[in-house]
């Protein structure tokens, strides 16, 4: 039997309990915005109140996006730049970019993170564009993971840090994430671990049309990474998304496809909240797994 709290209560008072239920269940549309009336698609995460460590705000120039990106560079307190500090490169969502990254709170996440006992470790975020969805639509233009893979590691290097073993994608971010794994694969440099929150994946051309990110529907079959989850070989995959996501379908896809070592699909939103609630488990995944493999 369904069993609905006191604002639970009331709202099936105006919808009538039968259809209340059913809207929760998912029969009827409208069950995401019922939910989020009656405070079931879980708490936001806040912030952590503690001191981040260094962070670097940098304009460089990149050839394959031919435009001037921002690079944000994150450091654990306490922890300078070598070449010996594992990296994780962030790539953030649609509608954002490398500095919103820093107002998701993500270098107080990273102190916490290792102030708890993860193992020290930078995060990077650069500019991928807004609807690029992390990589080039046609010969010759902007060309987000060839940044990635062949003027990043530059960058870093110049700054006294290694090559990124390990990628944190949100949202859009998360399907250049997985695009930038199934490349370093083909060029025989494996990622030690991958961590996806709420990734934009599309299951059908149908879904994928809908987003202007791809040029054509052979844009997409030639970048959509669940076509080709096969071709990356990723040492630990982490996968959250929440069950009121339209995303989810397609993230509970790929973390079996891929054999997830982490999949965790809670009650949640497309939003800024929900990957705060879940960074944690994120960079503790991430920190670990670059430590120990």
């Amino acid at each position: 039997m369904l069993r609905l709290g006191a604002a639970a209560a009331g709202g099936a008072a105006l919808l009538g309990a039968a259809a209340a239920g059913a809207v929760l269940a998912g029969w009827l549309p409208g069950q995401v915005a019922l939910k989020r009336t009656l405070g079931m698609t879980g708490t936001d995460g806040t912030v952590p109140a503690v001191t981040p460590g260094t962070v670097h705000v940098e304009q460089l120039r990149s050839a394959a996006r031919g435009r001037e990106v921002t690079l944000v560079t994150m450091l654990p307190p306490a922890t300078a730049a070598s070449p010996d500090l594992p990296v994780c490169v962030l790539l953030h969502g649609r509608g954002n970019d490398a500095q919103g990254m820093t107002a998701l709170g993500v270098p107080q996440f990273l102190a916490a993170a290792v102030q708890g006992g993860v193992p020290p470790f930078a995060v990077v975020a650069v500019d991928g564009g807004d609807a690029t969805y992390w990589h080039q639509h046609a010969p010759g233009g902007d060309d987000p993971q060839a940044m990635l893979r062949e003027e990043l590691p530059g960058w870093l290097h110049a700054r006294q840090l290694p090559t990124p073993r390990a990628a944190l994608g949100i949202s859009m971010g998360g399907s250049g994430a997985l695009q930038y794994a199934i490349g370093r694969t083909r060029a025989g440099r494996n990622l030690d671990a991958v961590a996806l929150l709420s990734p934009a994946l599309f299951r059908t051309w149908a879904d994928a049309r809908t987003t202007g990110g791809y040029a054509d529907e052979a844009d997409w079959q030639a970048h959509e990474p669940t076509l080709q989850l096969d071709r990356a070989r990723i040492g630990a995959l982490g996968v959250w998304c929440g069950q009121e996501d339209p995303f989810c379908p397609a993230a509970r896809q790929a973390a079996q496809q891929a054999r997830a070592r982490q999949a965790h699909f809670p009650d949640g939103e497309h939003t800024d909240g929900f990957w705060r609630r879940v960074m944690p488990d994120a960079l503790a995944l991430l920190g670990h797994t670059l430590t120990t493999g």
